[in-house]
């Protein structure tokens, strides 16, 4: 929850690169591509990041759907999974706007993708999402 209009909110989250701002350190987060001040269906993002190990991986994501000041979904066109869909959805309360991250991934390891998702990715996953949560606290 945000204590934010859906303007603020939608300007912020539509704007890509900001992600950079809300990515922690340790990621090794650096975007690669020219970007604009607004995303837009079909928008492809490379980026660099470092998952695991510190080793450094190409991430593309597509923007695929965008449902202005409501959602929009990105996907991973190349990168460290195997599935990645993402859902960044955007509520009216009272008082603000409450984020909702829904994300359906799969790191693609074969057999062994059960015991690394649960002993690894997923609370890589969980940081990376609670570091995005204090930073927006922070900034709104």
């Amino acid at each position: 929850f945000l204590p934010i209009d859906i303007n603020t909110a939608w300007n912020f989250f539509s704007d890509p690169r900001n992600l950079e701002k809300i990515t922690p350190p340790w990621l090794g987060f650096k975007i690669l591509s020219n970007l604009p001040d607004k995303m837009f269906p079909g928008m492809l993002v490379a980026y660099k990041v470092n998952p695991l190990l510190g080793l450094p991986v190409t991430w593309v994501t597509q923007i695929n759907v965008i449902y202005e000041k409501t959602f929009f979904i990105d996907e991973q066109k190349f990168g460290p999974f195997k599935l990645w869909h993402h859902k960044h959805t955007f509520i009216e309360r009272d008082g603000g706007i409450e984020v909702i991250d829904e994300v359906t991934y799969s790191p693609g390891f074969g057999f062994l993708s059960g015991i690394i998702t649960r002993m690894i990715v997923s609370k890589k996953i969980e940081e990376i999402f609670s570091f995005r949560k204090d930073v927006l606290n922070k900034l709104f």
